[in-house]
């Protein structure tokens, strides 16, 4: 599993989203999806769907879609709820992430709208779990696969292909519940009967029989005592069927209930509203499960409570509960390694085994814990072997073989093994370059490709390979920007702006600073087209001010120190902004923000406002608790650093000594050394006189064409 491709904060090195902020919004039962051609039969059907009443009897009733509701309402559709909107682009997102249902009305014009598709798509993406069906307004399903009428498709290419739990595309056909509008009068009618029938998770005979008898009352009453007698006899056979089968309906609703959990109700991008919900819901749950033998569970009763352990998993950590988190990862991954004992060979028993034992490392690595990130990802690597060369033609298997792998490699650059990293990444670049030329137009290899590039760069400048770096943040750059020629995808716009960025720092490394220059204005320039789309993405904010500092520390170093101290005071804006969602961000930014006020102060003789700065930046930073520890060591010891230059130009030399001293004690021992991070302990032994040591450290920066900040 490669979190990068699920997750929304930012990952500074790569680029890649792990998280997404929380909005409070309401929610929609169904979101649906037309093109504008066919505007007439969507009002239609967007009346039909709200005024529909659910009969009594099933009201109130728990399907595998959940409680079946008295109304099916609201109904979004974009030209009644956005008439005021002002950012559309964001209501979307926000109403789709909000739906239960989305409902495409299918046409030719459907199928080549790119809006229609973008639709599908994100709700795929962001709702793997969700339910979709069609209403095929003209055309035919699946036309494009049949010679010479590929004009009449009406499927549009996100609704055939079929998306896995963390919303990305299988390569697999999918067949969507699809009901048939083409025919007016009675037709349509039981089109329509059939779209909510699988809404309300009922057979189509049940509620196509209790529609005609709610619309023939009038008949029905002639014939009140047949149906009266038919009420009683009904009654009496049901409750002899729940006196019989007590213990199977218990079960069977707490069943029922762990399937409309993981379902309906599995978002984990959701707001703090939902999530209440859906704890009760879990509690529920696991309280039934807590009662049984795990041992003598049936096979889906046990994937079910893993899954929903899982689920919670995901909801602790969206909370900020790690601790809880990852326990609860464990007890799902104990669940799935008793269902794969049970039956060995079966790839997705295999398949849903990796997903918990990827969690399980991605907790130890957001606490800090490279090492048994490490063990947990090689153990998921052997898994998704295991599956592939069960079913080696499978292309999610497949893909799973290389996520694994891009996650061994993220812990090995976590532990500062650059050198292995960049070679496990550099080996996966080929495997994912051919699947993004078998299929060009599946934009999700394509998007991996770029990760995989923006890996490598990081993996090379750390071991020192620059010119290696940039070629790779060059090829980042470009499959980048071959996506934005392919569709209007923000996700890989805001890629850009850190691909940028990463370009930028490469150049400087190299002394190349008015190139480096040119990339952070470059990523700026990405920031400030997106985040007028969207105000308030307070991830694209929080990339803008990095690239706002990394060009306010470059500005200051090529002496321009007025454009550089505008550039600082609008990354501190932006900073200050965040919401307190983001405040692992916040807390990093804001330490920048005080270093580089210090600096510019100290640059402009003012040592006691530097002073302040610094010493703020100081406890910012040792408040900062990232998942690189040893990069949280090193911006300590550069806080010091600074402020042993502040007390040295404020003419105190002893306590500048002290200051210095203590920086260099805070450094790792014993660890691979980025050069960046050699540069910081270069400049403190050389403040310190320790000649013969500092002189080794720049003999090696120097045979690599390093060229840093003093």
């Amino acid at each position: 599993m490669n979190k990068f491709a699920r997750v929304p904060a930012i990952d500074r090195a790569s680029g890649a989203f792990r998280r997404r902020a929380r909005h409070h919004h309401s929610r929609y039962f169904a979101f649906l999806s037309y093109s504008h051609r066919d505007e007439s039969l969507a009002e239609w059907l967007h009346s039909q769907l709200e005024q529909f009443k659910v009969p009594r009897n099933l009201a109130g009733k728990l399907t595998e879609n959940g409680v079946i509701p008295k109304r099916l309402s609201p109904i979004f559709r974009d030209q009644h709820e956005l008439a005021a909107a002002d950012d559309l682009g964001e209501e979307i997102r926000e109403a789709l992430a909000n739906c239960q249902f989305l409902v495409v009305l299918c046409s030719p014009d459907a199928a080549k709208s790119g809006w229609t598709n973008a639709e599908i798509e994100t709700f795929k993406r962001t709702r793997p779990d969700g339910c979709v069906l069609a209403a095929i307004a003209s055309g035919e399903p699946f036309a494009s696969e049949m010679p010479g009428r590929e004009g009449e498709e009406c499927f549009p290419p996100a609704l055939r292909q079929r998306y896995d739990r963390r919303g990305r595309p299988t390569g697999k056909r999918a067949e969507p519940l699809a009901a048939d509008l083409r025919q007016p009068g009675e037709a349509r009618r039981l089109g329509l009967m059939k779209l909510i029938a699988g809404m309300l998770g009922v057979g189509l005979d049940d509620l196509v029989q209790r529609d005609a008898t709610r619309r023939q009352r009038r008949l029905a009453v002639l014939a009140a005592a047949s149906v009266a007698g038919m009420a009683i006899t009904s009654t009496l056979a049901i409750t002899a069927i729940q006196a019989r089968d007590a213990a199977r309906e218990q079960r069977r609703q707490a069943e029922g209930l762990i399937a409309f959990m993981v379902g309906d109700l599995r978002d984990k991008l959701e707001p703090i509203g939902k999530l209440d919900v859906l704890d009760g819901v879990g509690s529920r749950v696991l309280a039934y499960y807590s009662k049984q033998n795990t041992a003598e569970l049936s096979d889906d009763a046990l994937l079910q409570r893993s899954r929903a352990l899982n689920l919670m998993g995901e909801v602790a950590f969206q909370r900020g509960n790690p601790n809880e988190a990852e326990q609860l990862y464990r007890q799902a991954t104990a669940g799935t390694a008793e269902a794969v004992r049970r039956s060995p060979d079966d790839p997705e028993r295999i398949f849903d085994h990796a997903q918990n034992v990827f969690w399980v490392g991605e907790a130890a690595r957001f606490a800090g814990r490279p090492n048994e990130s490490e063990a947990a990802w090689r153990e998921y690597k052997r898994l998704a072997d295991q599956m592939s060369a069960i079913q080696p033609d499978n292309l999610k298997y497949r893909m799973e073989v290389l996520y694994a792998n891009e996650d061994v490699g993220i812990s090995l650059y976590y532990q500062h093994r650059f050198a292995e990293a960049a070679q496990l990444f550099e080996s996966l670049v080929s495997p994912m370059q051919k699947l993004a030329s078998l299929y060009p137009q599946d934009t999700t290899y394509l998007k991996e490709l770029a990760t995989m590039w923006a890996w490598v760069a990081d993996s090379q400048r750390s071991r020192g390979n620059s010119d290696g770096a940039v070629d790779a943040r060059r090829r980042q750059i470009s499959a980048l920007e071959q996506l934005l020629t392919m569709e209007a995808d923000s996700d890989a716009h805001s890629r850009l702006i850190s691909a940028h960025e990463g370009l930028g720092n490469t150049l400087a490394d190299k002394g190349d600073k008015q190139g480096a220059i040119a990339e952070f204005r470059l990523a700026l320039g990405q920031a400030e087209e997106l985040i007028p789309i969207e105000p308030r993405n307070a991830q694209w904010k929080s990339m803008a001010a990095d690239a706002h500092l990394w060009l306010a520390l470059t500005l200051l170093s090529a002496g321009q120190r007025d454009e550089a101290a505008q550039q600082t005071e609008a990354a501190c804006l932006l900073a200050a902004g965040l919401p307190a969602s983001f405040n692992a961000a916040k807390t990093r930014l804001g330490t920048n923000c005080s270093m580089t006020r210090a600096r510019l102060a100290l640059a402009g003789g003012a040592t006691d406002k530097a002073l302040t700065f610094a010493q703020q930046a100081l406890a910012s930073a040792k408040a900062q608790h990232s998942e690189d520890p040893i990069t949280d060591r090193y911006l300590i010891a550069n806080a010091y650093l600074l402020l042993g230059d502040i007390r040295q130009r404020a003419g105190d030399s002893a306590a500048a000594a002290t200051q210095w001293t203590i920086g260099l004690n805070t450094l790792p021992q014993n660890v691979a050394e980025r050069p960046f991070e050699m540069n910081s302990r270069l400049n403190l032994l050389r403040r310190l006189g320790r000649v013969q040591e500092a002189g080794a450290i720049e003999a090696h920066l120097n045979s690599i064409g390093y060229h840093g900040f003093g």
